[in-house]
């Protein structure tokens, strides 16, 4: 797999379990690898990075060949030579495999030699193999696992996102300390990624809530902001169908005082004043990072959750064969599928909502936790809207 026994990066652009077939790189791709590798390295694939290779060797090749449009995953291969350092090898590899989708595979030969890079794959959750074989056959294991989740063949969504922008609300957002983002923080993610999401806006006492009220049109609702107050309703943080300016003020004074009730240290930052949603169906969408990548969640949501606890999960990322049948197992889907007279809710947006979360999770691996609860389906055709959400970051640092 690689020339004299010296490291490199195998890339392949279809994986079957004994029988690899190399992908044929791009003109660019090679021309790239010919500014970072020296003369003697070997620029088509198997690439041959020489035996000398430093982690910043690893890291050029290997970020120029995984964004190759031919190559849908690398296997990286470290045999250890005097010089090697395979610490800043696993981590050069762990940099480049968070910023793309593909799967790459690491083979680091050796024991003692390697050790402190296997630790480092194996706590960040990279799966890293003794011998080449062993990872060709977890290959084989992804593409059959990937001809299986796509057996249904549905026309895949064309989704645009603003990749860039979302990263730089999140940038901003850490540096600035801030980790746990309210309803109004996470709208400016979710838009990034096509969420349709309400009108809203911070007001901070009675009379500031009547203006925006106004402002945004009424009706509106009305919520608490706190780090302290998950669970808004149960602190009766939440005043629906407000329809004038008096409204605004009173429905202002009852939550602060009710959420100052419920639990006396909260912090209160305000109340949320959001224009109110058309009637729709209650879901949840959620995901958490798990070591073997992003968990999905969908089920029915609202205080369903809850109570009926009626979810799925899926390892993202997910395309929509693999949403079209995860909103399919759930018992409440009749509910979603016109029963008993309700009119059918839009499930085609509410696929392409799943995968534009499995997007965004495989996209920025600084959002750690996140829940979109409820996020309303309204009858087909009418699309879907975000009635809530909350989301959690983490530095890289920390992953």
């Amino acid at each position: 797999m690689t020339n004299a026994g010296g490291p490199g990066i195998l890339a392949t652009d279809m994986t079957v379990s004994s029988d690899l077939e190399l992908a044929k790189f791009q003109k660019e791709t090679i021309e790239e690898l010919a500014n970072h590798l020296p003369s003697a390295a070997n620029l088509h694939n198997p690439v041959d990075i020489i035996g000398d290779a430093s982690q910043e060797r690893y890291e050029n090749a290997l970020r120029t060949v995984i964004k190759d449009e031919g190559v849908d995953g690398a296997l990286v291969i470290l045999t250890p030579q005097s010089m090697t350092n395979a610490l800043a090898t696993a981590e050069a590899i762990v940099r480049v495999a968070r910023g793309s989708r593909k799967p790459i595979l690491c083979c680091f030969m050796g024991i003692i030699d390697v050790s402190a890079g296997v630790k480092y794959l194996q706590e960040h959750g990279y799966p890293v193999y003794r011998f080449p074989e062993n990872a060709a056959k977890a290959f084989g294991a992804l593409y059959r696992y990937a001809r299986w989740l796509h057996r249904e063949h549905l026309a895949q969504f064309d989704l645009t996102h603003d990749r860039e922008g979302a990263a730089r609300v999140i940038a901003q957002y850490l540096a600035a300390g801030k980790t746990r983002l309210g309803e109004i923080d996470s709208n400016e993610l979710l838009k990034c990624y096509g969420f349709p999401v309400l009108s809203a806006q911070l007001a901070k006492n009675g009379e500031e809530a009547a203006e925006v009220a106004e402002n945004i049109t009424f009706p509106v609702v009305m919520k608490i902001v706190s780090p302290q107050i998950l669970h808004k309703t149960d602190a009766g943080g939440v005043v629906i169908g407000i329809k004038n300016k008096e409204e605004a003020r009173t429905a202002f004074n009852d939550i602060v005082q009710g959420a100052k009730k419920f639990n006396p240290d909260a912090v209160i930052d305000g109340v949320m004043v959001e224009k109110m949603a058309d009637r729709g169906g209650e879901v949840i969408l959620g995901m958490s990072r798990s070591s073997f990548g992003p968990l999905l969640m969908f089920g029915l949501g609202g205080i369903f959750v809850e109570v009926f606890q009626d979810v799925v999960f899926r390892l993202g990322a997910i395309g929509r064969n693999e949403a079209h049948r995860m909103i399919r197992e759930i018992k409440g889907y009749k509910l979603l599928d016109g029963f008993r007279g309700r009119p059918k809710s839009d499930i085609e947006a509410l696929e392409r909502a799943v995968v534009s979360l499995s997007d965004m999770a495989a996209n920025h691996p600084e959002i750690k936790e996140m829940d979109i609860n409820p996020l309303l389906v309204h009858p087909a055709g009418q699309g879907i809207t975000v009635a809530d959400c909350r989301i959690i970051l983490e530095t890289t640092d920390n992953l």
